[in-house]
């Protein structure tokens, strides 16, 4: 999924795919998750949000499935991970 980058302390990149409803945000620690189930209104308040680490936390963590994809990745694009 491609990625754009954000503004953030924690959050490196996030990308939106409308049609499954996922949302993946790539931390600036490297890891990667991804956000189930997210619709494109939720998507759109992550971006506005002034804290996209606190919207996270608060409003999309307690409200989407997720889990952790960081292995899953390409490693052309993430070398440190090989």
């Amino acid at each position: 999924m491609k990625r754009e980058p954000v503004t953030s302390s924690v959050i490196k990149s996030a990308g939106y795919d409308p049609r499954t409803r996922v949302l993946e945000i790539e931390f600036h620690n490297a890891s990667v998750y991804r956000y189930y189930d997210l619709d494109a209104q939720g998507y759109q308040a992550f971006l506005e949000a002034p804290s996209k680490g606190t919207h996270l936390n608060e409003v999309i963590k307690v409200n989407c499935i997720y889990n952790e994809v960081t292995s899953g990745l390409e490693t052309q694009d993430h070398p440190h991970l090989m």
